[in-house]
């Protein structure tokens, strides 16, 4: 049934909005005691409370809690699935009066068509969840969940309880997720010695079943078995549909939170508020692409997973003598791109094998490709008209979108933003150019004063920059002072106070110590307080420029002077810092970056803010990996601030401090909150203490108070319980 154009936008941002809402709140329906614990309860609850189990000892509660927290997660994703496949008829009536109706008449059947839709799926999911368990679950438990966390600590358990096999599971499972872990693959190794324990042992718990198709494919291919491999290729399409399908639904039936008000300026009312939340929707279904595309344990997807699947398919099906078949598949390929050389070779080709007779002309592609192709294109379309028109941001996951799809105001960057992905894919040299860190220089500079002086261009690299103006001199005197009154030889370093060359010496002061010292009224009061707010400076100023999606906090800051000794500097070859990366660990010879402790893994995002320029060398440089090829250098002054993603693009080494002292703020940070500056945190509650708490902006005190609000709800112990699980049993207590 087509409905009418000009209300497909209403009808589409309603569907969604009111999806969205049967799910925001939930009823508590009466009944017994009974029947409210044979619902399925929140497994984020469930999770804290083994974890609590496992730091208290009591293994087999913990066994029991955490494997009862994945299965219910398991339970909850299939009871959404089926309710929403068992609520698709519901409303049919109204849906069909929408063709008929003119007028005002038209939106009212809308919305009694969605209403009663998702008055089916609350009261089916009413059935099986608790009221609490329908609740959506924090960022962190999604990370836990994400990262396979809970079989960290379910390896430890049963092996605690001797229970080696599935000791053995576990550490294999959450080892896939986290290959980079070497103490888990040492536990590993470790199980493969004991008694009792097989190969067959360590199998993946949370096995996707398209990548097991895929990789069988490839090595069918490899063998030359075209009929194999023609038979497992159909299966991992027909796989990374229902896959993609399946995340689509959980996106429309999780439950959402609402768009956040805009305040008493604002002018959102509830039409602005359903298309803001139905585009969160179309954008967290199209970002299935991604999320299907991606391997357990990698951070970027497999560009174009699914059109690489179908190139396979034909192929293999025309080398195992199905051309017809082969015909079919290379069609839906060019649903894709249609204009691709080589496909259009080879779709004249198997027209000649087939004779050129009507019958293979008329071939069409297959449905599930067409259906999949209209469903992505009108999702974004409707993106894009909220891109242009409503201040959305969203980020294409596709290469294969027809240009005519985006809005010509946005055209211009997203063909350079394209052209620049398709480049570097076909020279091969996305280890050394493509930054998937997930930030994006070229955002505005919010700081009255500050001028962007080196951008990426001028820097010769991705996701670099250098601000000027972020300080006064009269700032910078007052942090020199500072440093001199109050940093520490070889803080940071267990007192080695030249951990770097022997011809310099290195001094370092974190704010906590800065507070401490101010306390004790041996550093001045005022002072401190600038060290601190500086560092909220330089986030605000690099939190828009790189226009990080998500959250961004401090990770650490560090106050640090390189000096130069008195010894004879003449001829010196060395670093006053060697070329590293900041969260993974390079390797010159392969180029390749290992991100694995002793790394800090966690950081995103790297800054040096300056202090003073009246000494010789010192100057910050770029590399490519191969630590020797210098991209661009920058000399430090007053006030100059250096942004750069944290990751292997950004390799970075300081010259030789030959003369005098070079002073400057060092700081980093982390999308991942859990990572946050906790002695950063400690240093505002002693001046808290003191009455004279630090400032907050509203955004930082809504936090605090919807924090306070949660306290009285499990998921309040999200913070403090993953904090200290993610320390012990990811550094120490899963060492067997």
């Amino acid at each position: 049934m087509a409905l009418r154009s000009e209300h497909s936008t209403v009808y589409v941002a309603l569907y969604f909005f009111i999806i969205a809402l049967s799910t925001l709140t939930v009823g508590v329906s009466g009944g017994s005691g009974s029947k409210v614990l044979s619902l399925l309860q929140p497994y984020d609850f469930l999770y804290y409370s083994g974890v609590r189990a496992y730091y208290g000892g009591e293994w087999a509660k913990a066994a029991e809690l955490l494997e009862k927290s994945l299965q219910t997660k398991e339970a909850l994703l299939r009871t959404r699935r089926q309710c929403h496949d068992d609520c698709v008829a519901s409303g049919t009536d109204a849906l069909n009066k929408l063709d008929s109706e003119e007028g005002s008449m038209w939106d009212l059947w809308a919305l009694d068509w969605i209403q009663q839709r998702a008055e089916c799926l609350r009261f089916c999911i009413g059935r099986s969840v608790t009221p609490t368990g329908q609740l959506p679950v924090s960022n962190d438990i999604e990370y836990e969940f994400d990262t396979r966390n809970p079989y960290n600590f379910l390896q430890v358990t049963y092996y605690k309880l001797e229970k080696l096999k599935k000791a053995a599971s576990a550490a294999h499972t959450y080892f896939v997720a986290n290959p980079s872990h070497l103490e888990m693959r040492n536990n590993i190794e470790k199980y493969r010695r004991m008694k009792g324990v097989t190969e067959d042992d360590f199998q993946d718990r949370e096995i996707e079943k398209h990548w097991i198709l895929y990789d069988a494919a490839v090595q069918h291919e490899a063998s030359s078995d075209w009929l194999q491999a023609t038979e497992k290729w159909k299966a991992c399409v027909n796989e990374t549909l229902w896959q993609t399908d399946e995340c689509r639904v959980q996106c429309e039936v999780a439950p959402q939170p609402l768009p956040e008000d805009r305040g008493v300026d604002g002018v959102d009312g509830v039409f602005e508020k359903a298309a803001a939340l139905s585009l969160s929707l179309l954008s967290c279904r199209q970002s299935c692409v991604t999320q299907v595309a991606t391997r357990p344990g990698r951070i970027s997807a497999q560009e174009d997973f699914l059109q690489t699947q179908l190139e396979h398919l034909h192929i293999a099906q025309f080398k195992s003598g199905d051309v017809s078949g082969a015909l079919q598949a290379l069609r839906s390929f060019l649903l894709f791109y249609p204009s691709d050389k080589d496909s259009l070779d080879n779709l004249q080709l198997y027209y000649e094998t087939l004779g050129g007779d009507a019958e293979s002309h008329g071939m069409q592609p297959a449905q599930e490709i067409v259906k999949y192709i209209n469903q992505s294109l009108q999702e974004k379309k409707l993106l894009y008209f909220g891109v242009e028109n409503l201040n959305f941001n969203f980020t294409d996951p596709d290469l294969w979108t027809p240009e005519d799809v985006v809005p010509a105001s946005v055209r211009e960057n997203w063909r350079a933003e394209k052209q620049k992905i398709n480049e570097k894919i076909n020279e091969g040299d996305q280890l050394e150019e493509v930054d998937d860190s997930g930030f994006y220089a070229g955002g505005p500079v919010p700081q009255v004063g500050v001028t962007i002086t080196m951008d990426d261009e001028a820097l010769n690299g991705t996701n670099r920059v250098v601000l000027d103006g972020v300080m006064t001199e009269k700032e910078c005197d007052k942090i020199l002072q500072l440093a001199t009154v109050a940093a520490s030889l070889g803080d940071g370093y267990r007192g080695r106070q030249s951990p770097h060359t022997p011809h310099e010496t290195f001094e370092g002061l974190t704010v906590l110590r800065a507070v401490k010292l101010s306390q004790e009224g041996l550093v001045n009061q005022s002072d401190t307080r600038l060290l601190h707010e500086l560092g909220e400076r330089v986030r605000t100023l690099l939190h828009s420029y790189f226009r990080s999606p998500s959250g961004l906090f401090i990770s650490f800051t560090h106050l640090v002077c390189r000096s130069a000794t008195t010894d004879d500097q003449e001829g010196r070859m060395d670093l006053s810092h060697p070329v590293h990366v900041d969260n993974c660990l390079l390797e010159p010879e392969t180029k390749q970056c290992w991100r694995e402790p002793p790394a800090f893994i966690h950081r995103d995002l790297s800054a040096i803010l300056y202090l003073n320029d009246n000494f010789d060398g010192g100057e910050l440089f770029f590399t490519k990996r191969d630590a020797k090829t210098v991209t661009a250098r920058v000399k430090p002054s007053c006030g100059r601030l250096v942004g750069f993603s944290s990751g292997p693009v950004n390799p970075h080494g300081v010259t030789a401090v030959m003369r005098g002292q070079r002073c400057a703020l060092a700081l980093w940070f982390t999308k991942e909150k859990l990572y946050r500056d906790m002695e950063r945190e400690e240093a505002e509650s002693l001046w808290a203490a003191d009455g004279k708490g630090v400032l907050k902006n509203n955004k930082e005190e809504e936090e605090k108070e919807g924090s306070a609000i949660a306290g009285r709800n499990a998921r309040s112990h999200a913070t403090k319980e993953r904090s200290r699980g993610r320390n012990i049993v990811m550094e120490s207590k899963d060492e067997l």
